[in-house]
């Protein structure tokens, strides 16, 4: 399952779900923003800025349709 860590007005991350939607990615979504506690588990993954997202194999930030693409 994949996991995307975002936050309000984050553009990236609007993106990053739309993409997965588009290619029909199941995910499941945590605003960090509406979910705080999940803060320390981003930063003790190594990110500090959203969309996170999370398999269960790695790990990677920002809007990267390459990687994205590889979920499908």
């Amino acid at each position: 399952m994949v996991t995307i860590y975002s936050k309000n007005d984050c553009v990236q991350c609007k993106m990053t779900k739309r993409f997965l939607d588009t290619n029909h990615v199941e995910y499941r979504e945590i605003n960090l923003d509406e979910q705080p506690e999940f803060i320390d588990h981003v930063k003790n993954l190594g990110f500090n800025a959203a969309p996170v997202i999370q398999t269960a194999t790695e790990a990677f930030s920002g809007f990267q349709p390459g990687k994205l693409k590889k979920l499908s």
